[in-house]
């Protein structure tokens, strides 16, 4: 994976794209194979290799009862971000994501775009390296789908951030760098949208 680009992981469902990410952030253990993120073993040096990734499952795991401010510094010491500078992150990446306007709002009551720029706001906590969005869109309408992935390429324009994001939406990776395909575990097409848009077409 190239430092500072946008994949796009596409497939269908049970293709293995959220097993191949679980397995990079440390939530599952390979069967075989190594995986280095940054240079760190995730296996052998799992605290380096994890400070290094930010997540965004499915499902953001918010706290509706929370303010965004209030549930983003709790996630922040999670992540074990100094705290000195935990206030300062959690404004940084509010504003990094648009909902600093939101901060006085109890996350129940955020529609479900905010909902997951909150998630998403937690995934930028500590500056990690490169951020993993599995199915950023997937409970959103068509509007809020296309303001994630606006927001997805903002950042990385603006941060330098490497994205891997999981979609079953083509034309969500048609602006991607890079498009992998998987099906059944394995990787079945690897290239730039517009060559790995064109065959599947002909299929």
């Amino acid at each position: 994976i190239e430092e500072g680009k946008i994949y796009g992981f596409l497939g269908p469902n049970g293709a293995g794209k959220s097993t191949t990410m679980n397995m990079i952030t440390g939530y599952l253990s390979p069967t075989s194979g190594t995986v280095r993120v940054n240079g760190y073993d995730i296996a052998d040096e799992p605290e380096k290799a994890k400070s290094q990734i930010g997540y965004l499952p499915e499902i953001p795991p918010v706290y509706p009862d929370m303010t965004p401010p209030e549930y983003l510094t709790f996630a922040g010491e999670l992540k074990k971000v100094p705290k000195k500078e935990l206030k300062a992150e959690v404004e940084r990446v509010m504003e990094l994501t648009g909902i600093s306007h939101m901060r006085n709002r109890l996350i129940k009551n955020l529609s479900k775009g905010y909902r997951q720029r909150v998630g998403f706001s937690c995934a930028l906590l500590g500056n990690p390296k490169i951020i993993i969005l599995d199915e950023p869109t997937a409970m959103l309408d068509p509007t809020g789908r296309k303001d994630v992935i606006r927001t997805v390429h903002e950042l990385n324009k603006k941060e330098g951030i490497t994205v891997l994001l999981i979609t079953h939406y083509m034309e969500e990776a048609i602006d991607a760098d890079r498009v992998i395909v998987m099906d059944d575990g394995k990787v079945i097409m690897d290239g730039v949208p517009k060559e790995i848009f064109s065959r599947v077409k002909e299929l």
